[in-house]
């Protein structure tokens, strides 16, 4: 597993919210849903998002748009149209008078809009859950970008409207293989974090790709530079200058996300944690995590 994944691996489209959006000028919506990251897709006609703060940005047919949360933001069918309509928590829609627009905005099978042939169809999907093994990701991530989205944005949009068995499944993979081209695509172009630039590298990719695949070893340098064919000395070198921190530094942040986020799910105890990210004890990892998160891991647990 790499970051990459690990984006897939957190706050994954396991029956994300995705719906097909047909809009007529003039139209224009302000999202406060505070999702940690949204997809739009524009199919036909063109879009605008204005960030918080920021300038608008144009979406035209074929381009995809990441939006990273939690600050609002609006979407338009122009800079200056005045917002209609609140998109809130759970993709809960309204007026701005409070009203619920859900039933008389639908249009059918994960349909959504103001006119069945709108001059306007986009996609949008919304990860809702940010998870802490995402966050490295995520916060590498600007506010706001826009790329092409490729053939994968007609795909996705004719499986929209189908109902199928299995249909969510194969939505949910759809989203996730847009996100993860336009992902590529943008650290292609950009300035990649370092992490994301190391795992290509025979040596520090290899090493890293081994520490997130099995957490739970109990990994030295000397053993983990066995296992990728150098010297002790060669792989702290090159991993420290590739990624920008020792290879055991890198697989405690690790450690500690995966114990993050396991914390959260039910029945989840600190002693059963502790075995699968690798720590011996119980307060082997209790020590580690609040000299680390400043909390201890019952306390972020119930926190």
């Amino acid at each position: 597993m790499d970051q990459l994944a690990a984006l897939l691996d957190g706050p994954r489209a396991r029956g994300a919210f995705l719906l097909r959006a047909i809009l007529d000028p003039p139209w224009s919506m302000r999202v406060e849903d505070r999702a940690p990251l949204t997809v739009v897709a524009v199919v036909r006609g063109e879009a605008w998002i204005v960030p918080s703060g920021g300038e608008p940005v144009a979406l035209m047919p074929g381009q995809v748009a990441l939006v990273r949360g939690p600050d609002d933001y609006i979407v338009a069918d122009a800079p200056g149209t005045p917002p209609q309509i609140i998109i809130g928590p759970d993709q809960h829609c309204t007026t701005l008078d409070g009203e619920s627009l859900y039933q008389s905005m639908d249009l059918g099978v994960r349909t959504w809009g103001n006119s069945p042939d709108g001059g306007t169809v986009m996609i949008v999907g919304t990860y809702s859950m940010a998870t802490e093994v995402s966050k490295r990701l995520l916060d590498a991530l600007p506010a706001l970008l826009v790329l092409p989205g490729g053939p994968l944005i007609g795909l996705l949009g004719a499986e929209m409207v189908r109902d199928e068995p299995g249909q969510e499944a194969v939505l949910d993979r759809l989203l996730d293989l847009l996100l993860i081209s336009t992902l590529r695509s943008w650290f292609a172009d950009h300035e990649a974090p370092a992490w994301y630039r190391a795992q290509s590298d025979p040596i520090v990719g290899k090493a890293m790709r081994m520490l997130h695949n099995n957490p739970a070893h109990p990994w030295t340098v000397a053993s983990l530079a066995a296992e990728v064919g150098v010297s002790r000395a060669s792989l702290a070198r090159r991993f420290t200058e590739l990624v920008g921190e020792p290879p055991m530094a890198f697989l405690t942040d690790w450690r500690l996300a995966l114990a993050a986020d396991m914390l959260r799910e039910p029945g989840a105890t600190v002693s059963a944690v502790a075995r699968k990210v690798g720590y011996g004890s119980p307060f082997a990892l209790s020590t580690a995590f609040k000299r680390v998160r400043g909390v201890s891991p019952q306390e972020f647990k119930v926190g």
